[in-house]
This record gives structure tokens, sequence and C-alpha cells, in this order.
């Protein structure tokens, strides 16, 4: 029978109101969660500002309670919901690029309800199941955090083999994502520095391994030399090309975070230095497996980018944490988690 239940609307102007809202049962192929958590991203800076017809949120893990025909997860699985609900047929999916689907379904949170609400509806085929002592709190680290800063350094790898620094650019939790990953990935000899104006941040940063450059302060830049990779996650026009300076030979720059652009001299930037500039969307559902057996190999690390825990009807007070960025990774817990 389809569920009511109280959800957390997001009116805009940075108002949320919770009001009934129904879940209708799960069709073919389909899985009703409970949902137990759900990471603040910046990106949902957009809907908590300006409002979303559906309940936000895509950093989701649950319980399934009730599964549509054609399925075959038991019902009391845990899982995640990876954000892209995507087609399985086209010709991105079927190279394993999930994340360059032809043909998505939805984008949960965005264009479906999300995980904010206590109740998600998720094709079976966008939920990755994880075991039973990895709880939904530490399960949405596989997402964004572990998942984005994971296939950036991936993709960095691609294209050059032999890195031996990296310079990660913005401290939020995406970046912090990226230093924990380049930890694992690269090992401690390798340096990996990370600039921000958040001292918080910074100081979180430090503790994960990376070195902090303070770019509130001046010249912060010059005592890191060049780069041999470096990944941007703020988006930012200044950011992105100072990034882009600060690569050697052969360098690479990955530009994970979405908003401004980069303007480019082809032939000093790219050419004679044969440097590269890639984009890195989110991650494929592929990589999951990887990464949870990176997380539960390495969870007091990725564990401890997790700083604030806020029950699900204190979601306003989750978002004025993480907009202070005086915070790590800030979830929101459902009321059975």
């Amino acid at each position: 029978m389809p569920i009511t239940a109280n959800a957390p609307h997001f009116i805009g102007g940075g108002r949320i109101e919770f009001r009934p809202r129904a879940y209708r049962d799960p069709g073919p192929g389909e899985l009703l969660l409970r949902v137990e958590a759900d990471a603040v991203c910046g990106t949902d800076r957009g809907q908590y500002f300006d409002g979303s017809e559906c309940i936000p949120g895509h950093e989701g893990a649950g319980v399934v309670v009730a599964a549509g025909p054609a399925t075959t997860t038991p019902i009391g699985t845990r899982g995640v919901v990876y954000l892209m609900d995507y087609c399985g047929e086209c010709r991105s999916c079927l190279t394993g690029a999930t994340n360059q689907c032809f043909a998505k379904r939805n984008d949960m949170g965005f264009t479906a309800d999300g995980a904010y609400g206590p109740y998600e509806v998720v094709h079976e085929s966008n939920f990755f199941v994880v075991p039973p002592d990895i709880d939904g709190v530490e399960a949405t680290l596989l997402l964004d955090v572990m998942g984005t800063g994971g296939h950036a350094l991936r993709r960095l790898a691609r294209m050059r083999s032999d890195v031996e620094s990296l310079y990660v650019v913005g401290a939020g939790p995406v970046g912090l994502g990226v230093v924990a990953m380049a930890r694992v990935r690269f090992g401690a000899d390798v340096p990996v520095y990370v600039a921000d104006f958040s001292g918080w941040r910074l100081e979180l940063a430090g503790r994960l391994g990376g070195t902090p450059i303070d770019l509130t302060q001046p010249e912060a830049l010059r005592g890191m030399g060049q780069v041999d990779g470096a990944v941007d996650t703020t988006g930012k026009s200044v950011a992105r090309r100072g990034a882009l300076d600060a690569l050697s030979k052969r360098g690479v720059l990955v530009c994970v975070g979405h908003g401004e652009g980069l303007e480019l001299n082809v032939s000093p930037d790219l050419i004679a230095t044969e440097r590269t500039v890639m984009g890195s969307e989110y991650f494929t559902f592929g990589e999951m497996a990887e990464n949870l057996a990176t997380l539960q190999a390495h969870r007091d690390l990725f564990g401890a980018i997790i700083t604030h825990r806020v029950p699900r009807d204190e979601i306003a007070r989750a978002f004025e944490l993480f907009l202070s960025g005086q915070t790590g990774k800030v979830v929101v817990v459902g009321d059975a988690a």
C-alpha cells in the first residue's frame, strides 16, 4: 500500500517545511527504501535557495522495505543510491560509463524524490548493496566523497602514470575525498597540497594527510612549486587558472566542480607542455565495488571526513552548519538510523 509520511519540502529562500508526502509502491524493477541517511552536498545549495518540486537528496543510504516485480534484492538489505538512474542499454552504459548515460530515467533528488525524505523509490539497477557492518551514515561515503574523488583520480592516472605531487583546489567534502583517495592511491610519500580559505577545513585536510595551503595568505602558493596533477573542486575560473599554471610538463588538470569557465592559450598551456585538461563527472556504478573495498580497509581515514550528524527533523540546522564552511561532511540522519 502507498505510504504517506512527513518529508522536508524545499520552498526556496533557505526555507524548509515538513509536509505529508505520498510514496507509491515500487513498480517492476524498483525498490522502496526506508532512508537512513543522506549527506549534504554543495550542489544542494541551488535547491535550498531556489526551491525544488521534488524532495532533494542525492547521497542517500537506506534499507529495502518493499520490492517490486522482477527484483531479486531481499527485504532488509542496506545500500546506497547511485545518483544517475541510468538506462543500462545505451552505448555508454554498455561500456560501463553509466555516468554518461544517453537515456537517464532520472537524477535522484533532482528530477525524482531523493533521500532527504523518509522513503525513496529507486530502480534496483542503481542501488548498490553494502554489508551489514556498514551503517547508513558510513555508507554515504561511497557516493560523492569516495566516488567523485576516486573517479577524478582514475581519470588523472590514465594520462599521467608517474604522479609525484598533487594539488587539490578546495577543501570542501569532495576535495577532502580527493585527499583521502590520493593518500590510498599514491601513498604517503606523494605530497598532496590542499588550498582553501577556510582554516577549519584546512586543519581537517591536514589530518587526512594533506599539506594545507591557506589562500588568505599572500603568495601562499609560491612554496608549492610545480605539480604533476591538479584537481579543481571549486568550479571557479581563477582557481582553475591557478591550478593550470601550477602544472609541470605533462601535468594533468581535472575539473570536477561545475561552474565557471577556463581560458586557455593553447600553445603554451597545452602544446608546448603537453598538459591535459579534462572534466570528471560523478563516477561509474562499476567503481563502487572497488571503493567499498577501499572503505573497508581505511574506515578511520574516510570516517574522519564525516564531522556532523543531524536528525532529519533538524535539517535546516544541517544546512546552516554546512554553509558555515566549518564542517567536513554533514549527514542528515533518518529516524531509525
